[in-house]
């Protein structure tokens, strides 16, 4: 697989020059021809490109092939295999969030379980006698319980935005217009 260019004067096109269809899909994977993987360099080569394309633009994906290749029936299913593949992905993102989500929901219970644990202990072995200690042992306690809460806010706050942004990507890629041409 060779990059005939990146993206054209429009911004909207990546452009790809393969000597034989097979090359973009991964030839172990034991399914048939429209439901088999990208192979890993094409995928990252297009996932490349349409990221430093417009946001807003709709993405348009040549394939350049030698003649007798680019009328093969290989070459004819390369739109809906290519399609087909991102959507799988965004699909599977879209599953990688919720799952996400939901270890995020799991985790914030238990923080704020044991941030209120943690509080309610400190409240009862503040005495007055044992101040030192019990400040101490109070302290501990409230920040163990504060520290209880940070994945749940990692997840909440940052870790969803990189996994939200690929899956859309993907959506844009599946939608995308793509063709097969001939060059010699």
């Amino acid at each position: 697989m060779t990059p005939v260019a990146g993206p054209d004067s429009a911004g909207s096109t990546i452009e790809i020059r393969v000597e034989r269809v097979p090359q973009l899909f991964n030839m172990l994977d034991p399914f048939p021809f429209r439901e088999r993987d990208l192979d890993a360099e094409a995928e990252a080569f297009i996932v490349e490109w349409a990221r430093e394309l417009p946001r807003g633009a709709p993405l348009s994906i040549i394939v350049h092939l030698p003649p007798d290749e680019a009328l093969t029936s290989e070459a004819a299913g390369l739109p809906d295999a290519i399609r087909g593949y991102f959507a799988l992905r965004a699909r599977a993102l879209s599953a990688e969030l919720s799952e996400l989500f939901r270890v995020g929901r799991v985790s914030l219970a238990i923080g704020i379980l044991v941030l209120a644990l943690c509080l309610g202990i400190a409240g009862l072995i503040a005495e007055p006698r044992l101040e030192n200690l019990a400040s101490l042992a109070a302290e501990g306690l409230l920040i163990l319980g504060w520290v209880a809460l940070w994945r749940p806010m990692e997840i909440f706050l940052y870790d969803w935005w990189p996994i939200a942004g690929q899956r859309r990507l993907c959506q844009r890629l599946a939608e995308a217009s793509i063709s097969v041409r001939a060059v010699p």
